[in-house]
């Protein structure tokens, strides 16, 4: 009886020390949005930008939320602006399919660009697509458009 309430015990006190965060992407790993969609907005309202690109998600997938590419951008949006390389280039797939945005590749590439050069060297699969993306967005582009997108990389600078 012992054994079981030490582990109930330990088993409880990790839940509690997991914060809405991790409870949210919890959520979402289960496929629990309508969770997600309540422990999400406050986060991702207080600048946490892991919360507001995972509402991005939502928002464009529809998935807990009515499906609003408008808000999909507003959230990617202030994460890429923190730096998110999740958030760039799921805001440069915006850009390229000009879902909730006019359709502009120099913005598109601009957002890969930026996510292939923040991920770590640990993540070589994102930053991959990333580059594959910007790559696929350059061949839609003249060579002045990708000049125009790399100095608008070049340029850019993280809100936080």
């Amino acid at each position: 009886m012992f054994r079981f309430a030490f582990c109930m015990a330990i088993a409880l006190a990790g839940t509690a020390l997991a914060g809405p965060l991790e409870d949210a992407e919890a959520a979402l790993a289960r496929h629990d949005y309508a969770t997600a969609a309540r422990l999400l907005p406050p986060l991702a309202s207080a600048g946490n930008r892991s919360a507001q690109n995972y509402l991005g998600v939502m928002y464009g997938s529809g998935q807990g939320v009515p499906q609003n590419y408008a808000e999909a951008r507003k959230w990617y949006r202030m994460a890429a602006d923190q730096g998110d390389a999740d958030a760039q280039n799921n805001l440069g797939i915006m850009y390229v399919k000009g879902e909730g945005v006019p359709q502009d590749y120099v913005e598109a590439h601009k957002w890969f660009n930026l996510a292939a050069s923040r991920y770590p060297a640990a993540e070589t699969e994102k930053r991959g697509t990333s580059v594959r993306n910007r790559d696929l967005a350059a061949a839609m582009m003249t060579p002045q458009q990708v000049a125009e997108a790399q100095k608008l990389a070049r340029e850019w600078k993280p809100t936080k």
